[in-house]
């Protein structure tokens, strides 16, 4: 068994306050880590995680179409 299978087991007995604590700890961790590209012609550049949850989380219904590159009659 790998240790990503162990931690997932461990993950899955958490509670659900621990669930949200600890998603809450990895959401942070990835927005303060940066991944260097290994392979490719991309190598050894800094790929950035972005976290674009403001804009999911702004988005109304109201707001359907309003980006739209057709014109509406």
């Amino acid at each position: 068994m790998s240790t990503v299978e162990e931690i997932e087991r461990v993950i899955d007995r958490l509670p659900a306050e621990d669930f949200a604590r600890l998603s809450a700890w990895l959401d942070q961790r990835q927005q303060a880590r940066s991944t260097r590209c290994t392979e490719g012609r991309n190598a050894g550049v800094t790929l950035v995680l972005r976290d674009h949850s403001a804009f999911l989380s702004s988005y109304a219904p109201e707001d359907e179409r309003l980006n739209d590159d057709a014109a509406h009659p």
